[in-house]
């Protein structure tokens, strides 16, 4: 009796323990009530209340019906649409498959306007704290790079050679996903070539940061946002864009949410060919040296591999661990021929030579990051800790070829590795004040080996100890940070102060070198809102910044780009700091959105890169040429004052204008050498984006951009304009678009300069993209709707009390 008692038990158990891991099927419908027609891509979501957690879901197909694997139990069930009124089916246990029916679901109206602003986002969003730029809705960079992004972004310009300036400060901090990263960290310039457009979600232009932000960047932080998803069940998107000039590429986000775990991956290929121009005419005072008329011409291909991978672990309702892997794979080849027309005036004779310089490089990024979130229960109070590991390397190799012989081959070998700790922690006092900390720990190391190779008399190549060095560089960041935020009726505050630590190490081991630099600072913020009516508000803010000089720029060594040109860092450069002051208007009324911005910033030891001779010289072609040196300084103090203005027009859904105008004036006093470089210099941008919905709902954007003239001690700088226009259509049942998009629709993309010195003046023309080019995309999504795209992703480096 007790063996069959015992047997009974053990069987019970067992059979309570296999319904209670069976999986079951539950199935229904959903329709609109009002047309009765069904409802495709509405989310069914199941709450465990016994584990209290979001227990799996999914998503209803082109018929409106579901059908969900759900573990038996006891379960509130929700039943979602954009724009419609939820549905909760309360304490509804679960235990066979079954048909829960058909609900329809009617219009919410209360909430249709905010749900239009998520279905119909425009390109640009504008806040009194930030600019938001929506990558997915400028049909313009469809398979084109993040440098095409940031060229469409308000108040941020890319000039011919791909730097980034902010209102005109080239001192811009790039963050992705509100942190440092490789991918933007070793060549800026060059990265940003290299990383596509489909990878990025959206970028944030923020020109007035809090403490919580690092205190780099005298010009503001840009912050790029890589792609996420968190749609229930399993969806995603795949495109695939060809262009001419020869470019290819294929993207594809895919996510998948059940229960309390979210998977996602965004990866990303492309392969582009572009061609580029450079002419410079010099014209010497001195008789004895030669006038110089120099053409280059380059074809550059470059291709890579993005991708981005992660699993977020809903733990309970209000903690998560974010786990999330990038690399990046990529390469390049440019191919590039100097032709050198001289001209001897003393007895009227003209030589040339023809100088080949093709360069092969190849750059690669590993980035883990893991994040955690404890959202308290206040709303509000939540701890926020973030690490991450990274290793970058940039390798380039070069062969110089003057005339038909080969003579120089430099290699340029760079590694960086970095770590970073942060760890942020918001607390509200009562319903309109909270007070913010947290630390920040990022420690770099890069090494630089540069290698030149020389052909020796018996027509070998061998390694030139002179020329050749290694450079190691050590920078350890410490920072900790306080502020607080208050609101009184409509009047809000928030007063930070930031305290930032950097050890620095310069190691030259090739000329003996050696340096340490600790340098300590204190960063005030103050960000001041009123608001006089829900569509009007104004903003003051202040925060002092500085700029670092980067690791190249401190290497004593002298590395030469050509026979007559080299470049030697200085190691006694000291950081740039800067106070900035921003006043902010903002007004929404009727169908317009105005923003504007009057901004003044005072900057002291201000960096700056000088040409000069160095005493040396070469000879080409029985001619005798002056080594041209180049390398920072400290040499200025510069007053920058500006206005910005921004304008977003919407007559109707089917079209919208954005437009943005930003003027500054630049005032330098400094000198360098006996030689003035006081400036005083006036400068304007203008950008304009037109988007229309044409008849048969094809959507046409238009963009025209124009950087106006500028002027300074040595460079006279001409105007330029561009014009980018597309079309979209969406196709099969608004699964699917197709995009047609032409850049520099007039090939008038042409930088032009005129420099004069004390003993020389020159005619500079520069066309980086070489003229028009043509990109054709097709996207197609699955298992999610355009309109239902949402930002999503926890650790984007946002403020957490907004202004």
């Amino acid at each position: 009796m007790v063996k069959q008692l015992f047997l009974f038990t053990i069987f019970s158990l067992f059979s309570l323990f296999v319904i209670a891991q069976k999986e079951v099927t539950i199935s229904g419908k959903v329709i609109d009530k009002e047309t009765n027609q069904p409802l495709e891509y509405a989310t069914i979501a199941f709450f465990n209340k016994k584990a209290n957690k979001m227990e799996t879901g999914g998503i209803t197909d082109l018929k409106g019906n579901f059908s969900i694997p759900v573990p038996v139990g006891f379960y509130n069930i929700t039943i979602e649409y954009i724009s419609f009124k939820t549905i909760t089916i309360a304490d509804k246990q679960i235990s066979k498959s079954e048909n829960i029916g058909s609900y329809s679901l009617e219009i919410d109206t209360e909430s249709l306007g905010e749900v239009e602003i998520i279905a119909e986002r425009t390109t640009v969003e504008i806040k009194l704290d930030k600019k938001i730029y929506n990558v997915g809705k400028d049909l313009t960079v469809s398979g084109g790079s993040v440098s095409d992004v940031l060229d469409n972004v308000p108040s941020v310009s890319v000039d011919a050679e791909g730097s980034v300036a902010l209102r005109g400060n080239d001192n811009v901090r790039i963050l992705i996903n509100g942190k440092p990263s490789g991918l933007v960290g070793l060549n800026s310039a060059e990265a940003l070539q290299q990383l596509p457009a489909d990878a990025i979600e959206k970028v944030e232009v923020i020109t007035s940061p809090s403490a919580r932000y690092e205190a780099e960047g005298t010009g503001g932080i840009i912050n790029i946002i890589l792609r996420r998803s968190k749609l229930l069940g399993f969806n995603g998107s795949i495109t695939t864009n060809v262009g001419n000039p020869d470019a290819a590429g294929i993207s594809g986000n895919i996510n998948y949410r059940t229960g309390n775990v979210n998977i996602f991956n965004t990866t990303s290929y492309r392969y582009t060919e572009s061609v580029g121009r450079w002419y410079n005419d010099v014209k010497n005072f001195d008789i004895t040296k030669p006038d110089l008329d120099e053409k280059r011409n380059w074809n550059d291909t470059r291709k890579g591999i993005t991708t981005n991978t992660g699993i977020e672990w809903y733990i309970t309702d209000s903690a998560s661990i974010t786990n999330s892997i990038v690399f990046s794979d990529n390469s390049s080849e440019n191919n590039s021929v100097n032709n050198l027309l001289s001209l001897n005036k003393e007895n009227n004779t003209t030589s040339k030579s023809v100088r080949k310089d093709p360069e092969n490089s190849d750059s690669g990024t590993f980035q883990y990051a893991l994040n955690f979130t404890k959202d308290f229960k206040t709303d509000g109070h939540k701890f926020s800790f973030d690490f991450q590991f990274e290793k970058s390397n940039d390798d380039e190799y070069s062969l110089i070829n003057n005339d038909g012989i080969d003579t120089d081959i430099l290699q340029t070998l760079e590694d960086e590795q970095q770590v970073l700790l942060q760890t942020d922690y918001v607390l509200p006092l009562g319903d309109n004040s909270q007070i913010e900390m947290g630390y920040r720990g990022d420690f770099s190391t890069t090494d630089t080996d540069y290698q030149v190779s020389l052909l020796n008399d018996s027509g070998a190549f061998e390694l030139n100890t002179n020329l050749s060095n290694v450079f190691n560089f050590k920078q350890y960041l410490n920072a900790a940070y306080f502020q607080f935020g208050s609101k009184i009726d409509d009047f809000s505050y928030l007063l930070g102060l930031r305290l930032e630590n950097t050890k620095t190490t310069l190691d030259q081991p090739t000329s003996g070198d050696f340096k340490r630099k600790n340098l300590t600072g204190l960063f005030p913020t103050v960000n001041v809102s009123y608001k006089f009516s829900d569509d009007e508000s104004m903003t003051i803010g202040y925060n002092r910044r500085l700029r670092r000089p980067r690791g190249f720029m401190l290497n004593p060594f002298p590395s030469r780009s050509s026979l007559t040109n080299v470049f030697q860092g200085n190691p006694d450069l000291n950081p740039t700091y800067s106070s900035v002051f921003d006043i902010g208007y903002l007004n929404r009324f009727g169908k317009f959105t105005l923003s504007s911005s009057i901004y003044y910033s005072n900057s002291t030891d201000v960096m700056s890169f000088v040409s000069r001779k160095n005493g040396e010289s070469v000879e080409i072609n029985g001619e005798t040429f002056d080594v041209i040196q180049r390398g920072p300084v400290n040499l200025a103090t510069d007053n920058r004052y500006g206005f910005e203005f921004n304008l977003n027009f919407s007559p109707s859904r089917k079209w919208r204008v954005n437009t943005d105008f930003n003027i500054y004036k630049l005032e330098r006093d400094g000198s360098f050498e006996d030689i003035d470089l006081t400036a005083n210099n006036v400068t304007w941008n203008a950008r304009l984006t037109n988007k229309l919905t044409l008849p048969y709902a094809i959507d046409w954007q238009t963009n025209l951009n124009y950087r106006g003239p500028s002027e300074d001690s040595q460079n006279d700088r001409q105007g330029s304009g561009t014009v980018n226009t597309a079309l979209s259509k969406d196709i099969l049942k608004d699964k699917a678009s197709i995009a047609f998009n032409v850049r520099d629709v007039f090939n008038s993309g042409v930088h032009r300069n005129d420099i004069t010195t004390d003993t020389f003046t020159a005619y500079q023309e520069i066309q980086f993209r070489g003229g028009t080019t043509y990109n054709l995309s097709f996207t197609y999504r699955f298992n999610q709707q355009k309109k239902q795209e949402r930002s999503g992703g926890r650790g984007e480096g946002g403020d957490s009390m907004e202004m």
